[in-house]
């Protein structure tokens, strides 16, 4: 009987142990698309450089509380890349707010997605990946009324695609400060840097509406939302979960967005747009699963260093890429993936 119970035990602990992980990834991209629809609501209010402000000053000042990074014995190299990866972060999010001002959430993300999407397809160099790029396209022929972007404002859009190029770079950037830092503490000083960076757009746009007490609260809860809680979820969902697995996860988010922008701000999609978003989403999964089946055929396994950042252990292989197999600090032969919410 006792045998018994222990093997019941076990094999319920292994199913909640698959699911686990599973479901702090799904809550973190809930958690961050509900957060930005939040923050679209809040924008009448604040605008959207002062919601970005908001967000990411609250950001910034959480995680230097939680991670208290040290400051001290970098070298310029080090803090040359901090500091671009804070441009990146700031440029990320600067546009993508912009863009979901004038645009749907749902087709907002969607494409934002293209810039890490293409990131991964020019990385990995494999000709299945032509096959990828092309279901994209065609996702964003349909999500444009037959390419013509006749139904979205198209600032709106150039908004989104500038995103997605900015969050390519966040993502290598990423990667380049997970080697150099330990544990968040270059995300923390990168946070620093986009809110610094950030503070005189805000102030310009906003002004006094930045202090008034229903602001702050709502830019606080868009900070935890967005930021702070869905990198928490995920940083403890990668210790369980293998990073591929993860980035085809993360691949969801345009559906979770067009979910978040309808239940809260009654944001419809048409049949196009639904399909286009589909078409999308099943383009970032199969280029992911093509980097996968690469790095499983020159290294067995998914390694996930211990501490490192989310948007870290996706870019892993950037740069490997580029040159040499075996370089000092690469730690997996995978290629960059998809995306990330981490931003």
């Amino acid at each position: 009987m006792d045998a018994s119970s222990s093997g019941q035990g076990a094999a319920t602990g292994g199913r909640w142990g698959a699911l686990g992980p599973v479901g702090l990834v799904l809550a973190g991209g809930v958690s961050v698309q509900f957060g930005g629809a939040i923050a679209v609501s809040v924008m009448p209010k604040a605008g959207a450089l002062g919601i970005v402000t908001l967000r990411l000053a609250f950001a910034a000042l959480v995680l230097m509380i939680v991670c208290r990074p040290k400051v001290r014995g970098h070298s310029r190299a080090d803090w040359g890349t901090v500091v671009a990866f804070g441009v990146a972060m700031a440029g990320m999010n600067g546009l993508f707010y912009q863009s979901v001002a004038r645009i749907p959430m749902g087709p907002a993300v969607t494409l934002e997605v293209l810039g890490p999407l293409a990131l991964s397809v020019f990385a990995s160099r494999r000709a299945m990946n032509l096959v990828w790029a092309g279901l994209a396209l065609c996702g964003v022929f349909l999500l444009g009324g037959g390419g013509g972007f006749s139904g979205l404002d198209p600032v709106g859009v150039a908004y989104a695609l500038g995103a997605g190029a900015m969050w390519a770079t966040y993502i290598m950037f990423s990667a380049r400060t997970g080697r150099r830092f330990p544990q968040a503490d270059g995300l923390a000083l990168a946070m620093v840097v986009a809110a610094v960076l950030f503070l005189p757009l805000g102030l310009l746009e906003s002004g006094e509406k930045l202090v008034r007490p229903e602001v702050l609260a709502l830019g606080a809860a868009v900070a935890v939302m967005s930021s702070v809680l869905p990198y928490t979820l995920e940083l403890l969902a990668l210790r369980r979960l293998p990073a591929s697995t993860f980035a085809i996860m993360m691949s969801l988010e345009p559906a979770i967005a067009a979910v978040a922008g309808f239940l809260v701000l009654n944001q419809a999609l048409s049949v196009n747009e639904a399909l286009a978003i589909s078409l999308v989403i099943a383009a970032s999964m199969g280029a992911v699963r093509t980097q996968v089946g690469r790095g499983r055929a020159r290294k067995s396994g998914d390694v996930v260093v211990t501490g490192a950042t989310p948007d870290a252990v996706l870019a892993q292989g950037v740069e490997g890429t580029e040159g040499t197999e075996g370089t000092e600090g690469t730690d997996s032969a995978e290629e960059p993936v998809a995306e990330t919410s981490g931003k």
